[in-house]
């Protein structure tokens, strides 16, 4: 009779309560949403479709993208922070949403760390510094010494007010005593087309986006924003040889909101490593200069509280706060 009990009492609970074990067992059984924060294009959201892909592969379900573009990123993981914690709605962050974000906008309309569980570092991607080819400057010192001799007459565009890619800029503004003006653009699609036509000096972006440009000889990579040069272009020096310890690379990751059951959040977590390890994504991440991690939860909370710490002070130095 006591065991009878045991087991009645069991069936109850897991009837009782939706998010328990029986439901965590069966994840997922409805289709999984994975949030981007910025256009269709980017590499943002060329990580989300993989990793969508391959999870509902492994996981037999169906996971898609939605993208949900503006404010940095904040309209989009802010979607996510909202949404409830079930596991059906995750969101890719990255060093602008998790770390630029908090430090620059006056008010966020999330909390970047208790809103959210860490579940992944996905991947990181080098920023280089781009130059139209007609520059005649072909280093980095030839370039600050002709912007030092031309002080607030160019500028430097970026992908957004507060993204990596204006921060990117204003560390080298800081680093190199230059006076050039931010001009924001809504996409570094946009960039890349000003760039070409000359119409724009300069500018720092993903190289998963630049370097076929690089490649075809369309626009000129001074320098990586990097602390070592890369394995693939090792002709280019890194910044930090120009101003030690410059670094100013983009990351991307996964989050789910806070709440969500911690059986799915892990399951997630060792899935995303699980793919990341794959030899065919990882060949298929290197071969467009993307760097996989795949950190556990903890690895990727410490992360985005060293990288918020750092940024704040590149923000606080440069004085950017946005409404």
């Amino acid at each position: 009779m006591k065991a009878l009990s045991k087991a009645l009492f069991g069936l109850m609970a897991m009837a009782i309560l939706p998010g328990t074990a029986l439901a965590q067992a069966d994840y997922p059984s409805k289709t999984v949403t994975i949030v981007v924060p910025f256009a269709a294009g980017g590499t943002t959201d060329m990580l989300g479709r993989i990793l969508a892909d391959r999870l509902g592969q492994r996981l037999k379900g169906t996971f898609i993208i939605e993208n949900k573009a503006g404010a940095g990123g904040n309209i989009g993981v802010a979607s996510v922070a909202k949404s409830t914690p079930d596991g059906y709605t995750l969101g890719m962050g990255t060093v602008s949403t998790h770390s630029i974000n908090p430090n620059v906008y006056k008010a966020m309309p999330y909390d970047h760390v208790k809103d959210f569980i860490p579940l992944s570092l996905v991947a990181a991607v080098p920023n280089i510094l781009l130059v139209n080819p007609e520059v005649k400057a072909n280093t980095v010192p030839e370039l600050v010494a002709f912007l030092k001799s031309e002080p607030g007459k160019h500028a430097f565009a970026s992908s957004g007010a507060g993204t990596s890619i204006h921060l990117a800029g204003e560390l080298f503004k800081l680093a190199s005593g230059t006076d050039i003006i931010h001009v924001p653009y809504r996409s570094s699609g946009q960039i890349t087309n000003d760039l070409l036509a000359g119409k724009i000096l300069m500018t720092f972006d993903n190289i998963t986006v630049a370097w076929p440009h690089v490649q075809a000889g369309k626009l000129k990579a001074l320098a990586t924003a990097t602390p070592e040069r890369l394995p693939f272009a090792k002709d280019m020096p890194a910044m930090s040889e120009f101003y030690p310890g410059f670094a100013a690379t983009s990351w991307h990751g996964i989050f789910a909101p806070a709440g969500t059951p911690k059986a799915i959040a892990d399951k997630l977590t060792a899935e995303i490593q699980a793919i990341l390890r794959e030899p065919e994504t990882m060949e298929k991440l290197t071969k467009v200069g993307v760097t996989p991690i795949g950190s556990n939860q903890a690895e990727f909370a410490d992360h985005i509280a060293k990288e918020t710490a750092r940024w704040k002070d590149v923000a606080s130095k440069a004085n950017i706060k946005l409404d």
